[in-house]
């Protein structure tokens, strides 16, 4: 009996004592953060609050069990530590990568508040996801083989596969050709700027916008709110046009065809009146002119810049509609013709008189 009232007070100031360190860790960060507003680290470190309680009651319970002297602990100490030390190594690894994520959203959002370049925003926020998820993926790695250690069959397991590291790394490299050449081509993806989360990009021919980047593929969110998944490696390996590259600017074209006719003039005058009126045009430029000619009609090419791509397209669409509905109200004669008659022939007259 009083072995198990021990046990109580044991495993209840253990639990009581890791609740007070965590608990004074998260007043401690929400003091900081009253303190500093406008560094959002330690409100970010608070999401860190349950990794950080699992690792102290693991860490006080895995000293203070013995304490108890009941024989059924004490019976399985050995099983009992190797358990509670599998628990710490997990949890640490939970907790470190919290704080990480924890320190690198801090620093983005710092430098998103400083920053108004809407692109150099989108690059460091490809970087930033890709560098979390190494660090994830390092993280675990590591923590795994820590586990591993812990177990005396994979310490011998361990000599043999360094013994035959050369060979194992051959068959790997072989076998995860594919898979490591996506993580390559996702590093030089973040650290070359060649796509951004939140780019617009087209890629077989889909249009849409870059909505996730991660270490092995690329989702990109098309303008019917489809979800298109491509590996990285298609971005190092075969050609896609990035709309957002070097600025958001564009410059858009519509073309009509027209009867020779057409106004051009009046075509011309009426596009600029439009676009002064059309809030998706930013007003850098603007254009009219006949492109090309057939014996059936001529091709009219209107030119208009907007501020990005979704402005872009939402300006084309509204000056097609504009100068067709403009000719079909104004020149129905101008818009194109199927001729189906035949000409009138010239009047002959007598070029010798008699």
């Amino acid at each position: 009996m009083e072995s198990v009232v021990r046990l109580a007070i044991v495993l209840g100031c253990s639990v009581l004592a890791a609740l007070a360190v965590g608990r004074a860790a998260e007043l401690f960060a929400r003091y900081a953060d009253a303190r500093h507003p406008d560094t959002p680290l330690w409100g970010l470190l608070r999401r860190c609050r349950i990794p950080l309680y699992a690792v102290l009651l693991c860490a006080v319970f895995r000293w203070s069990y013995r304490v108890t002297e009941w024989p059924p602990l004490l019976n399985r100490a050995a099983l009992l530590d190797h358990v509670l030390l599998l628990c710490l190594i997990g949890g640490g690894a939970w907790l470190t990568v919290r704080v990480v994520s924890a320190v690198v959203e801090s620093a983005y959002a710092r430098y998103a508040g400083r920053t108004r370049d809407t692109a150099r925003l989108r690059r460091v926020r490809t970087q930033v996801t890709l560098l979390s998820r190494v660090v994830s993926v390092a993280v675990g790695v590591i923590a795994a083989a820590f586990a591993l250690v812990t177990f005396p069959t994979f310490r011998g397991l361990g000599t043999s596969l360094l013994a035959s590291a050369g060979i194992i790394g051959i068959v790997a490299g072989v076998a995860a050709q594919s898979t490591l050449g996506n993580l390559f081509a996702g590093f030089q993806i973040a650290f070359g700027d060649m796509v951004r989360i939140g780019d617009t990009v087209v890629v077989d021919e889909q249009w849409g916008t870059v909505e996730e980047v991660t270490l092995t593929f690329l989702t990109v969110r098309t303008w019917d709110e489809r979800r298109v998944t491509l590996p990285v490696s298609y971005f190092t390996s075969r050609p896609f046009e990035n709309w957002s590259r070097g600025g958001n600017e564009l410059t858009g074209t519509v073309f009509l065809h027209c009867d020779h006719s057409a106004p051009v003039d009046l075509m011309r005058t009426h596009l600029r009146t439009f676009l002064g009126t059309c809030p998706g045009w930013d007003g850098r430029a603007w254009d009219l002119a006949v492109t090309d000619t057939s014996p059936t009609g001529i091709t009219v090419r209107a030119l208009m810049t907007a501020k990005d791509p979704d402005d872009l397209w939402t300006t084309r669409c509204a000056v097609r509609e504009e100068l067709v509905d403009w000719l079909v109200r104004e020149h129905p004669g101008a818009l194109p013709r199927i001729v189906t008659a035949q000409a009138p022939t010239p009047h002959r007259t007598d070029a010798c008189p008699r």
